[in-house]
């Protein structure tokens, strides 16, 4: 496994101009970078250390080695073209508009006096329970102005109101939000003589860093407020304040928002009912907004007045979540800066992993978008100035500590992932289907990744390309997937067969078609990628995958490549043999085993890949087990009576047999013995196997000659255990 480590040569540089070749290794990577990559030790990492790999750092959403396919699609239901449906602005029931938690901002250079009605209707629904809304009206009551400062969609304007409402004004006044701060004084005595208090609220004001929210500009308009009268102002939390500390807003919990409006819609009995369905549950560990739990309820009633179905109800919570996604991304009326467009599809790919290394390669992303933008202008990133807690709001994530496999064994390593799971499918979907525009920057970013010195980078860059695949395969392929699998370099071959393996347990189609046409073709680069990846999703198919390695190898003994002078490609022979080894130590080894015993008689080619997967297999281990996996499996098969225990048998007695695979398969003896010294279960075991593999005066002499010399370890003497093991071997026919 490749070393967890940053990156050396400092901040990677930005790609060249759209229209420049876009393959692995070139100019895509940062400058002097396809020199570096020269000089780098490229060979191809073991097949055992990669699939291991893939395991530790595969996202949540496709965990890999889990055992199980993900069912019902990536994020469920129809998941393939641009995302459909979007829940935001007003809801409609019943004929009128209500704005609930979502306030709507007033039309610009506009003001005017808010109904009553509409406040006393705000009152019913509303919900202060655990947000201090007492303590803000009497602060607000003393001091008679109050900034309010909260996240968007946290029911912040809503809030502004109510606090109005609470110190008994005749009425409420907004204001116009692109009012200048110095002129705000004077907006507050507009209507001359009235009667009773006045309350004003001022939405998110237009201010610049330029043009702040200054605390002299509160102190004017306190001096114009009459006794009794209120302004509140709400704020965003990155809004320009000078000299002022906005009291944050702390929203109350969705399930109480959702309650209160049901409440109000169906009546306490039906709320009760809608409340425990499995559907409303999943909504609220969801971490919606409080506008999409106002707007769930409203959903809610139309399926309990019989208007809908469970269907709409089941499919809210990802319409609500595609629609934030789109908001997000929106064009002219988003308020998202581009840097943070960046972070959220870098968040997206590397979800759940490291937060500073996702914020390292938002950067990087940030720096091709920009180039795309405006191809003349040399991209610049920030240094400093960006807030963690700001970020995370955004992006509707959480962050939090969680041990990261690496080289050196588990490290603590803080994390940052959406609060919804199915956020960065949706996310990266609607990227690169919804704004092709931004797929050059998204494709050398991938590049790049894939180039990285990092294990768990190169993963991710594979399972973005996976998702990419699973929402256009096309696409994806001539873009990203088949640019790596044709690369020269076994780094970024290696990502190919993590995208493709990824993107079958997506249940994207065709992937098996792709490996097997690849697999058979004359470009040992894809045949290559191909045989890799059948080591990996074999599994479901383990019939059909030996049959084509054995294929591959007998390819590679052809007569017309010998009558051509070419030798055959032992790095394909070597593959293959690797991804034999991986089948038999897959949940399906017991189907695998008895198709290799089945055909180990089928030509020479045949029989050397049958054992030079078994060897292999025979040396490894897990990580916290000393045990070796194969003797493992041989000492449950053996209690449990079943026919793999003859066939890990026979398969050890064929490659001990077996001039070509002797010595490797007793240096694997060799290590079995040094771990049995160690390790009571792994004596146990071996000395269960041992009297299988004799049948004959030979397989005798040489286990015999074996435990007699094998020197200990560091070249001492023989272990006590290998003398222990000496006497459980049977003596053979001709000797009794």
């Amino acid at each position: 496994m490749t070393a967890e480590t940053p990156a050396a040569g400092g901040p990677q540089q930005p790609a060249p101009a759209a229209g420049e070749p876009d393959q692995p290794g070139n100019g895509a990577d940062a400058p002097g970078a396809e020199e570096q990559a020269a000089d780098e030790p490229d060979k191809p990492q073991q097949a055992w250390a990669a699939r291991r790999e893939l395991a530790d750092h595969s996202p949540r959403t496709m965990r890999f080695g889990s055992g199980a396919r993900v069912g019902g699609g990536l994020i469920g239901g129809d998941n393939r073209g641009v995302s459909a449906g979007r829940v935001a602005g007003d809801v409609v029931m019943d004929g009128k508009t209500e704005i609930y938690y979502q306030f709507g901002s007033p039309a610009a250079h506009s003001s005017g006096e808010i109904p009553r009605e509409r406040l006393d209707r705000l009152s019913q629904l509303f919900v202060s329970e655990g947000t201090g809304f007492e303590a803000l009206v009497e602060r607000l009551r003393k001091e008679r102005v109050l900034v309010l400062s909260g996240p968007r969609h946290s029911g912040r304007g809503t809030a502004a109101l109510m606090l109005l409402r609470a110190l008994d004004v005749a009425s409420v006044h907004a204001l116009d939000r692109d009012v200048s701060p110095t002129a705000l004084a004077g907006q507050l005595d507009g209507g001359g003589e009235h009667a009773g208090a006045r309350g004003y609220i001022l939405r998110d004001p237009l201010v610049r860093r330029d043009r702040p929210l200054r605390d002299t500009d509160l102190l004017a308009a306190r001096d114009r407020l009459a006794e009794g009268d209120g302004l509140v102002i709400t704020v965003g939390p990155d809004a320009a304040l000078e000299g002022i500390r906005g009291h944050a807003w702390r929203p109350p919990a969705a399930a109480l928002v959702l309650e209160s409006s049901l409440r109000d819609l169906v009546g306490a009995e039906r709320t009760e009912q809608l409340l425990t369905r499995p559907e409303v549950t999943e909504f609220l560990d969801r971490g919606h907004q409080l506008r999409e739990a106002a707007q769930y309820a409203i959903a809610l009633a139309e399926y309990a007045r019989d208007r809908t179905g469970e269907a709409e109800i089941a499919r809210f919570s990802l319409t609500a979540l595609e629609g934030q996604v789109q908001e997000w991304f929106a064009a002219a009326e988003s308020s998202v800066h581009l840097r943070d467009k960046a972070f959220l599809v870098a968040l997206a790919a590397f979800d759940g992993g490291p937060y500073a290394l996702t914020a390292e390669l938002s950067d990087v992303l940030y720096a091709f978008l920009q180039r795309t933008e405006d191809p003349a202008r040399l991209p610049t990133v920030p240094v400093f100035g960006t807030h963690i807690g700001k970020r995370l709001e955004l992006s509707r994530a959480k962050l939090y500590e969680e041990q990261e496999q690496t080289e050196w064994g588990p490290v603590t390593q803080l994390k940052a992932a959406y609060r919804d799971d199915r956020s960065a499918p949706v996310l990266l979907r609607e990227v690169w289907t919804g704004h092709p525009s931004a797929r050059p920057a998204l494709v050398r970013w991938l590049q790049q990744l894939a180039g990285d010195g990092r294990p768990l980078v190169r993963t991710r860059a594979a399972a973005t390309a996976a998702v990419l695949a699973y929402t256009d395969l096309p696409s994806a392929m001539a873009l990203v997937i088949e640019p790596w699998a044709t690369s020269k370099r076994y780094r970024h071959r290696l990502v190919a067969v993590s995208a493709l393996t990824l993107a079958h347990l997506l249940q994207t189609p065709n992937v098996p078609r792709i490996i097997d046409d690849w697999c058979g073709g004359e470009d040992a680069e894809l045949c290559w990628v191909a045989i890799r990846a059948h080591g990996l999703i074999g599994t479901e198919r383990p019939v059909e995958t030996l049959a084509a390695l054995r294929k591959t190898v007998r390819n590679q003994h052809a007569d017309n490549r010998e009558a051509d002078g070419r030798e055959p490609d032992e790095t394909l022979l070597d593959e293959a043999a690797a991804s034999v080894e991986l089948l038999l130590l897959s949940s399906v080894g017991d189907q695998v085993l008895a198709e290799l015993l089945r055909t180990l008689d089928d030509g020479p080619p045949v029989r050397a890949l049958a054992l030079s997967g078994f060897v292999s297999a025979c040396r490894r281990t897990e990580r916290d087990e000393p045990c070796p996996l194969v003797l493992g499996w041989y000492a449950r098969a053996a209690a449990e009576h079943t026919p793999a225990a003859q066939g890990i048998a026979a398969l050890w007695r064929a490659a001990l047999a077996d001039l070509g695979h002797t010595q490797d398969a007793l240096d694997v003896l060799r290590q079995w013995v040094l771990i049995a010294d160690h390790d009571t279960a792994t004596e146990w075991a071996l000395a269960a196997l041992l009297p299988m593999l004799v049948t004959s005066v030979p397989e005798h002499q040489r286990l015999d000659h074996l435990l007699r010399t094998m020197p200990g370890e560091d070249g001492a003497q023989p272990p006590p255990v290998a003398g222990r093991l000496r006497t459980v071997l049977p003596t053979p026919p001709q000797h009794r």
